[in-house]
């Protein structure tokens, strides 16, 4: 089995930045492309960013210029700096890993923009 252990979510002002961590553990090997997702209420859950074990990535168009995903040199973690936050970026944020072909998710932390 795989663990995906997210952590940095909370309460953020607009304009304000967040860093979430997700660590992977467990049957880990073969893990390949890490990712972060999103989901709000009442919408569907959308992809933010991923990077693969190699480092490249993709990100969502409301991503891009604010948001930097990142990979530690074990490939075990990912990270997502938050930058330059608006109200609607308020959800839940999910960690994703592929590992032989499955796709498995963190248990996902809230990310709330508000003044």
């Amino acid at each position: 089995q795989v663990q995906l252990v997210e952590s940095g979510g909370g309460l953020v002002q607009p304009g304000g930045s967040l860093r979430l961590s997700c660590a992977a553990s467990g049957s880990i090997f073969g893990i390949n492309t890490m990712g972060w997702y999103r989901q709000a209420p009442g919408k569907q859950r959308e992809l933010v960013a991923d990077i693969t074990s190699g480092g490249s990535t993709k990100y969502a168009d409301s991503a891009k210029d604010r948001f930097t995903i990142s990979r530690d040199n074990a490939k075990t973690t990912v990270y997502l700096q938050m930058n330059s936050l608006k109200p609607d970026d308020t959800a839940v944020y999910y960690c994703s890993a592929w590992v032989l072909l499955r796709l498995y998710w963190g248990q996902g932390t809230q990310v709330t923009v508000s003044s």
